[in-house]
């Protein structure tokens, strides 16, 4: 792992709502952001998505979702400003609850719902790999269904990704700093594969 990766930890917030907008993402950084204004300059941050279902009036939040943020570990005191906040989410609304700290932990097997990259599946692969040569991380990687983000500034493409048979090290690095862009929307955050649907 290198030296100037920051250690990161997860703060897991109950949350209390119905529905979010198909590109919540991006609507919930920005509402993070200004609850807690010192989140915004720290580029490491990431938030994982929340677990949903689709319908008809937008995306059904699941009774378990929770709102988890992963940040490095100086910023775990700012991040607590977001606790018994309100925010709005286009025409949606979500009350974020009690938060608590959660230790990352070394998986072989982690995953990402969308790293974002080439809209090519041959072409993302090998920019992956490389990226992971780069970082002299050995491991077997698994490209899922493609997926798509879409903002009105513009749409962000990417694969779901798995990476197994990774050293804890490794595993550690990879769930620390992530892989591609837009980790505050969820891109490239790595979690265990065995709990994914737990998120």
């Amino acid at each position: 792992m290198s030296s100037t990766t920051p250690v990161m930890i997860d703060v897991v917030f109950e949350i209390a709502g119905d529905t979010v907008p198909l590109g919540y993402p991006f609507a919930l950084w920005d509402e993070i952001t200004r609850l807690a204004p010192a989140l915004a300059e720290e580029a490491s941050i990431g938030v994982l998505p929340l677990r949903t279902t689709s319908s008809a009036y937008g995306l059904l939040l699941a009774k378990r979702s929770k709102l988890v943020i992963r940040i490095p570990q100086a910023l775990s005191e700012p991040v607590m400003a977001l606790e018994g906040k309100s925010c709005t989410l286009g025409e949606h609304d979500l009350h974020i609850g009690k938060g608590k700290l959660r230790e990352i932990s070394p998986y072989p097997t982690i995953q990402s719902y969308l790293v974002a990259g080439d809209k090519d599946e041959i072409t993302f692969m090998h920019e992956i790999s490389a990226a992971l040569e780069k970082r002299l991380i050995t491991a077997n990687l698994i490209c899922g269904r493609a997926s798509i983000l879409e903002s009105a500034s513009g749409n962000i493409h990417g694969f779901n990704l798995v990476i197994h048979d990774l050293k804890p090290e490794d595993s550690l690095s990879l769930q620390y700093s992530g892989l591609g862009s837009s980790r505050q929307h969820g891109c490239g955050v790595f979690v265990p594969y065995k709990v994914i649907s737990d998120l």
